[in-house]
C-alpha cells in the first residue's frame, strides 16, 4: 500500500490559508520558504512530519495565492515536484495557484472507433507568440479543416526557454513560456467549445538532464537500471508510481484534458503490479466522460498493450512503408522497410507490417495483430520524430513534391485507421521542424554532440554533411521552426489547403467512410487497390506511385461506371475514365453490381 495515497502533496489554497505537502523517505525536516519579487527569502515555515508516512505537511496562515515558494529539505533548497506553476522556470520558486473555475463547456470524449482525426502540435512553435493563447485562437481553422482532436506535444515544466518537451522535470507545471495554468485551462476550455477533444503528450519514462528535484527527496524514485536517458523511474515502487498517477489525475481531472498520449511505453518495463499502464488506464477510463490513452510502442506488440487497457497505438509501420515508397530512402530504421506496395497494403489491413517476420538484422519483431478496430491504430505521414529527426527538419513534400504527397493523403485519409496530422501539414508549410534546445553550456554542447552521434546512421547526420545541420542551441533553429500562417494565401499552398479540407470533409460526411467498414487493400502491378464496404455502399481508392499513367485494368469496367468523389489531382474529361495520373490517388462510390 502506497502510505502517501489520499494526500495532495504541492500547495492547496484554502480559506485559512495555504496547505503544503511534501513526502520524502530521507528527510529529517522539510520547511516551505517564501520569495518575493524580487528573489530574496522572506519568510519560512517548518512542515510537520508524520513518522509513519513520510509526510510533511502545515498550513501556513495568511499566505495566498500568487505566492512564490521552495521547499528547504535538511539543509538542501529544492522546488516542489507537484509544482502547479513555476513562473520563472525549473530553478526558480513556485507559484501558489488558485481553484480553477468551472470549465464553460463540457469534456469530449475520444472515440477512435468513430473516425477521429488528430492534429499534432507543439505550442512554442505552433503560432508566432508560442503560446497558449495565440493557440486557442487558431483553434477555429482546426475545426475548419476537420480535427476533432487537438493533441499537445509536452507540457511540462524544462530547463531552458525552448526545447521540444520530452525532458521536463516539474510534470504538473506548464512550461512558463506557453502560458499560466489558468491560460492552458482557457485553451482547453475553447477546444471544447468548438467540440474539439485536448490529449497531452506526456513522458513518464525519464526526466530531463537540468532541474530534476526528485533525488532530494528521495533515492527511491529512479532505479539502477539505465535507459537512453539515464537511470530509469523506478516504476515497481510507489513514489514514482504515485508520481505518474497523480500527474494523470491532475491533467485529466483537474485541467480537463480527454487523454493522454504515452511517450515510449517500451520504456516502461518493468511496469510494477499491476502494470503502470494498466493503473494508468484504470485512471483514465475512470473519468467522466472516459478519457483515451494512446501509446507509443516500438515492440509492434498490440494485444499485449490493449490488454493492459491502452485504447490505441501509434503504428510506424506505416509511416515508415510510405517513407520508403516515397523517397527510396533505406538508411537507419528505414533499413527495416521496402519500397513495396505489398508491404504497404498488409500495413494498411493490418495496422502494422511486423508481426514476427525477421527485420534488417534478421531478428524476428513484432506480434500478431489481434482482430481489433482500425481506429485503435493511429496512422501519420509525418509528426515531431519523424520530422525533427532529420538533420534538417525537412517535411515530407519537401522529400516528395506536392503530386506524390497528396496522393499518399488521400491514402491516409480514406483509411478506417485514425490519421494523425503534424502542425502544417494541411497547407504543406514550408518552415521545418528542427530539434532545438536552450541547455545551459556544457549540458548543450553535450546534447548537441550525443544527438549527432545517436543518429549518424543516418546520411543527413554523416561525414560533411554534419556541418550543416543547424545548432539546437541556437535560438535562431527555433524561430526557424514556427509556421507561417500568412503563406496559407499563396496559391501553391491554398490549394494543398483546400485539398485537405476536402478529402477530411469526405471522410466526415460519407457514409461508409465516416462509419464502420470492411476494409481490402492489394497491390496490382503500379496500383495500390483499397475497398471500404458497408450497408451503405462501397468505395474504392486507387493509387498510383508511377511516373506514368496507370490503367485500372481488371478494375476498369467498375470504375468507368463509378462516380468520381475525390481526386489528388485535377482529372480533364477522357475517354478512359479509369486512368489514373502519374503521382495521383482517386476515390470512386462503386455502384451497386446487379446480378443478371
Amino acid at each position: 500500500m502506497n502510505p502517501t495515497e489520499g494526500v495532495t502533496l504541492g500547495a492547496v489554497a484554502e480559506a485559512s490559508g495555504v496547505h503544503f505537502a511534501a513526502w520524502s523517505d530521507k528527510a529529517r525536516r522539510i520547511s516551505v520558504v517564501l520569495y518575493d519579487l524580487a528573489g530574496e527569502e522572506c519568510a519560512e515555515f517548518a512542515l510537520e512530519r508524520s513518522a509513519i508516512s513520510g509526510i510533511f505537511s502545515g498550513i501556513m496562515r495568511g499566505v495566498e495565492p500568487g505566492a512564490l515558494y521552495k521547499f528547504r529539505v535538511d539543509e538542501e533548497i529544492a522546488i516542489d515536484p507537484y509544482a502547479r506553476e513555476l513562473p520563472q522556470g525549473v530553478h526558480g520558486p513556485a507559484r501558489v495557484v488558485r481553484p480553477l473555475l468551472t470549465p464553460a463547456f463540457p469534456k469530449r470524449r475520444v472515440e477512435l472507433e468513430r473516425g477521429e482525426v488528430i492534429y499534432e502540435l507543439h505550442v512554442g512553435a505552433f503560432t508566432p507568440e508560442g503560446t497558449f493563447e495565440s493557440a486557442a485562437r487558431r483553434l477555429a481553422d482546426l475545426k475548419k479543416l476537420g480535427v476533432t482532436v487537438v493533441e499537445l506535444m509536452p507540457i511540462a515544466a524544462f530547463a531552458g526557454q525552448r526545447g521540444w518537451g520530452y525532458d521536463g522535470v516539474a510534470l504538473f507545471a506548464p512550461h512558463p513560456n506557453y502560458g499560466t495554468r489558468d491560460e492552458l485551462n482557457a485553451f482547453i476550455d475553447a477546444a471544447h467549445a468548438l467540440e474539439l477533444s485536448v490529449i497531452l503528450d506526456v513522458v513518464y519514462n525519464h526526466l530531463g538532464p537540468a532541474g530534476n528535484a526528485l533525488p532530494i527527496f528521495s533515492d527511491s524514485y529512479f532505479s539502477e537500471r539505465t535507459n537512453a536517458w539515464g537511470h530509469a523511474p523506478a516504476l515497481e515502487k510507489p513514489p514514482f508510481r504515485r508520481l505518474v498517477l497523480d500527474n494523470a489525475r491532475y491533467w485529466l481531472e483537474t485541467l480537463g484534458f480527454d487523454g493522454l498520449r504515452l511517450d515510449a511505453t517500451h520504456e516502461l518495463e518493468p511496469g510494477g503490479d499491476p502494470h503502470i499502464l494498466q493503473a494508468l488506464a484504470g485512471v483514465a477510463h475512470g473519468c467522466s466522460p472516459k478519457a483515451v490513452l494512446i501509446a507509443e510502442d516500438c515492440r509492434d506488440d498490440p494485444a499485449f498493450l490493449f490488454g493492459l487497457g491502452v485504447d490505441g497505438v501509434w503504428s510506424d509501420d506505416f509511416h515508415h512503408v510510405a517513407h520508403v515508397l516515397l523517397t527510396h530512402e533505406r538508411d537507419g530504421y528505414y533499413a527495416d522497410y521496402r519500397p513495396s506496395l505489398s508491404d504497404l497494403a498488409r500495413t494498411c489491413e493490418r495496422g502494422q507490417l511486423y508481426e514476427g517476420q525477421p527485420d534488417a538484422t534478421g531478428r524476428a519483431h513484432g506480434k500478431p495483430v489481434p482482430n481489433v478496430t482500425p481506429g485503435r491504430f493511429v496512422f501519420t505521414l509525418q509528426n515531431h520524430d519523424q520530422i525533427g529527426n532529420r538533420a534538417c527538419g525537412e517535411r515530407l513534400h519537401d522529400l516528395t513534391g506536392a503530386p506524390a504527397f497528396r496522393a499518399m493523403s488521400l491514402l491516409l485519409i480514406f483509411l478506417p485507421a485514425t490519421p494523425l496530422l503534424f502542425m502544417g501539414q494541411e497547407w504543406a508549410a514550408s518552415s521545418p521542424f528542427l530539434y532545438f534546445t536552450d541547455h545551459a553550456e556544457p549540458l548543450g554542447e553535450a546534447i548537441t554532440r550525443g544527438r549527432r552521434n545517436e543518429f549518424a546512421h543516418f546520411a543527413g547526420f554523416a561525414g560533411e554533411r554534419a556541418c550543416r545541420i543547424p545548432n539546437p542551441q541556437l535560438s535562431s533553429t527555433f524561430e526557424r521552426s514556427k509556421l507561417d500562417w500568412s503563406e496559407r494565401e499563396l496559391p501553391e499552398h491554398a490549394s494543398m489547403l483546400e485539398f485537405y479540407r476536402a478529402a477530411l470533409a469526405l471522410r466526415a460526411r460519407d457514409p461508409v467512410l465516416s462509419r464502420p467498414s470492411a476494409l481490402e487493400v492489394s497491390s496490382s502491378g503500379a496500383l495500390l487497390v483499397a475497398s471500404r464496404r458497408n450497408e451503405a455502399g462501397e468505395r474504392l481508392l486507387i493509387l498510383n506511385l508511377d511516373d506514368e499513367p496507370r490503367l485500372t485494368r481488371k478494375l476498369e469496367p467498375r470504375v468507368s461506371e463509378a462516380e468520381l468523389l475525390l481526386a489528388s489531382e485535377p482529372r480533364e474529361h477522357s475517354a478512359r475514365a479509369a486512368e489514373i495520373a502519374a503521382k495521383s490517388a482517386c476515390i470512386f462510390a462503386l455502384r451497386e453490381r446487379r446480378s443478371a
